[in-house]
């Protein structure tokens, strides 16, 4: 077994994707294998079947070793659904070292004092992300460590979830023969990926539309400032085209892939879809303008509410970075264009970045974020490879009892 590999499992709504990497001189990933299999068990983002999605998982991975030709024993597996939740908080410590320099410990203080929060019993912290520091009433500092100041206070980005739903996930992958190593949230994952450090810097709004759900984060001053989720995605697409030409829903997907366009006003009007009808009926041609007619208003309610929740974050104004796209419904023709005209920000799609190996085979929107959580696994973890004693909900809780003891 390769101690050095990392794996990302993104275990979405509609697909659930291996992404095994090896991290390189440059500072990136090589991608050396992948796999990527539908998914059975969840439900916008949440599992709702154990051994369904234990089944989906078991395939991804399989498919991904056999194209690696490794083996691997834990992931970082990410996690979405409407259950999430994320809000700003400050913590304030005052500096414990006589010569009143910053360390790391006065650090980990005020990160624990932010965290100290009342969460409730069905909830856990999953990620406490800094923004800046500020030491004795100088803002904007990234990195405090070695300062001068007798006041340390962070500014710090929080995001839980139910607990029900990341034991489940935790569940899931155990039952897979796999470990846990982080949990990760997807949007958040999908960044690591898609957005470049100059972006995050600029001010950018990631937007990973899955299958059930549509997340979102903002990053200003290459932080991260506001998380989201809207449950609503690529799926709500499908449903509504196969209500819309009365088909299946397998064969409704099939059409949103093939001709599926966002706005209808990029559409010929000599343009057809060929529709096959339940109960054995014959197929029909339809006007492709019909599709885009059903499609075009579930986007502008997609991107509406998401423009609707990045104005209520206070933070429209500092994003001039624009939006990027991400996720499988983003590949639908139109999505760039009809986003761009409701939110009037410049946005782009999002393909993986900083990548070598097998980059043409994880060379879409769709994949970002199974990439992006072994880049994330890179770059703040350890390799997924080397066991860990103790489980990752263990974990977190033990990090958070630490925190807390330390402030009080």
């Amino acid at each position: 077994m390769n101690h050095n590999l990392i794996t990302g499992l993104d275990i979405g709504t509609t697909k659930t994707c291996a992404v095994i990497g090896e991290p390189n001189s440059k500072g990136g990933l090589d991608i050396i294998g992948f796999g990527c299999k539908p998914s059975k068990g969840l439900r916008r983002g949440v599992v709702v079947n154990i051994d369904s999605t234990v089944e989906s998982i078991k395939d991804a991975i399989q498919e991904a070793q056999e194209m690696a030709g490794v083996e691997v024993g834990s992931v970082y597996a990410g996690i979405a659904g409407k259950h999430l939740q994320g809000f700003n908080s400050r913590g304030v410590v005052a500096v414990s070292n006589r010569d009143h320099e910053v360390r790391q410990e006065d650090v980990d203080r005020v990160i624990g004092a932010a965290s100290a929060i009342n969460v409730p019993l069905d909830r856990k912290i999953i990620h406490v992300l800094p923004q800046e520091f500020i030491v004795d009433g100088q803002d904007g500092v990234k990195e405090p460590i070695g300062m001068s100041g007798v006041r340390l206070e962070a500014e710090t980005h929080i995001v839980t979830g139910a607990v029900n739903s990341i034991q489940n996930i935790i569940k899931s992958v155990a039952k897979a023969g796999l470990e846990v190593e982080d949990i990760v949230l997807e949007q958040l994952a999908a960044s690591e990926a898609t957005i470049c450090a100059d972006e995050k810097e600029l001010g950018t709004v990631l937007v990973d539309i899955g299958g059930g759900t549509s997340d979102l984060v903002i990053f200003v001053n290459g932080s991260v400032m506001h998380t989201a989720v809207l449950a609503l995605g690529g799926d709500h697409f499908t449903n509504d085209i196969s209500v819309g030409l009365l088909t299946p829903v397998a064969e409704a997907e099939a059409i949103k892939r093939q001709y599926g366009c966002a706005l209808a006003s990029m559409v010929l009007d000599n343009e057809s879809v060929n529709v096959h009808s339940v109960g054995g009926r014959a197929p029909r041609s339809l006007s492709r303008q019909v599709l885009c007619e059903i499609i075009e208003p579930r986007a502008e309610e997609i991107f509406s509410l998401l423009d609707q929740y990045i104005t209520d974050s206070g933070y429209k104004h500092l994003v001039a970075g624009g939006m990027v796209l991400t996720g499988g419904a983003v590949i639908m023709e139109g999505m760039p264009e009809i986003s761009g005209q409701i939110l009037g920000l410049p946005v782009r799609r999002g393909y993986p970045q900083n990548i070598g190996g097998l980059v043409d085979v994880v060379n879409s929107p769709m994949y970002a974020t199974g990439v992006g959580l072994a880049l994330y696994g890179a770059k703040n973890g350890k390799p997924c490879n080397q066991t860990n004693a103790n489980g990752l909900f263990q974990r977190l809780t033990q990090q958070m009892m630490s925190w807390i003891n330390s402030v009080f």
